[in-house]
């Protein structure tokens, strides 16, 4: 199982490497057709994705949630599914120009680390391991999104006035609202992320809450994106304000997977 999960890695990872291409010419050369190869592409590859994960699970007895490679090739599904969804849905192929290279960065950081798999440390064997993680997963996936938006937002005023980004980029106000939708799905399962987390660690280490590096920031980033959600709501926020709100929300959500397991290191390590 592991050995055929490491071939269709590899299959994954030249995918995403393809569809970035292939998303690359089609701003280049604006033809609608690479768009609908690159969809089309991402789509099959993201099946391959979904079946390294069943793979990895089936191999090494678990859910595939409990170590940086694993949550890495986890996240970058979860950028892919949610990017999918969203070009779908508002019919924004450009989209993808942004989104596919970020995924490849993400799958391209899987790559380099280990995928020994490892005996699940006990304060990891409960039945919350499943809810805590994907709820997370998915968070992370919606904040990318939301990310790509608000850079494609701020970056185009300063694009040339040109029929093809009219055509492909929805306007200021509709993109605005689509990073918005974005980031209240990020919201509410990172919410649910910290709330299993809580519980979790009340069964595991007898506290609901120990200020963790990694639950620290986990908080950090919730306010983060609460401010944002506050400011909109209640006093009209949104625009270039909100967009560098959910630029700086998924630095956060950045540091929080990578940076704290690398300069904070805590109860938290191992994921």
């Amino acid at each position: 199982m592991l050995q055929a999960e490491n071939v269709l890695f590899t299959i994954v990872l030249i995918g995403y490497f393809a569809a970035t291409i292939l998303n690359f010419a089609f701003v280049i050369l604006k033809k609608e057709k690479i768009a609908k190869a690159a969809l089309i592409l991402q789509t099959a590859i993201l099946v391959l994705h979904t079946a390294v994960l069943v793979l990895r699970g089936i191999g090494a007895k678990r859910w595939p949630m409990t170590n940086q490679y694993e949550f890495a090739v986890s996240f970058a599904w979860a950028l892919s599914l949610v990017s999918l969804i969203f070009i779908r849905k508002y019919k924004f192929p450009v989209l993808g120009a942004f989104a596919t290279p970020l995924i490849l960065l993400m799958i391209g950081y899987a790559s380099m680390q280990s995928r020994e798999v490892r005996e699940m440390m006990p304060s990891l064997r409960s039945s919350w391991l499943a809810f805590h993680v994907s709820t997370a997963i998915i968070a992370y996936g919606a904040f990318g999104v939301a990310f790509i938006l608000s850079l494609i937002f701020l970056f185009r005023g300063r694009m040339k006035e040109d029929g093809f980004w009219d055509q492909h980029i929805p306007q200021p106000e509709k993109l605005d609202m689509i990073s918005y939708r974005s980031v209240s799905l990020g919201m509410l399962f990172l919410t649910l992320t910290i709330l299993t987390g809580a519980i979790w660690a009340e069964q595991a280490w007898g506290s609901y809450w120990n200020w963790d590096p990694k639950e620290t920031w986990s908080l950090v980033t919730w306010i983060i994106y609460a401010i944002y959600l506050h400011l909109r709501l209640r006093r009209g926020w949104k625009g270039k304000t909100a967009a560098w709100f959910a630029v700086i929300g998924f630095v956060c959500v950045i540091f929080t997977y990578i940076g704290v397991n690398t300069f904070l290191p805590g109860i938290h390590s191992y994921a």
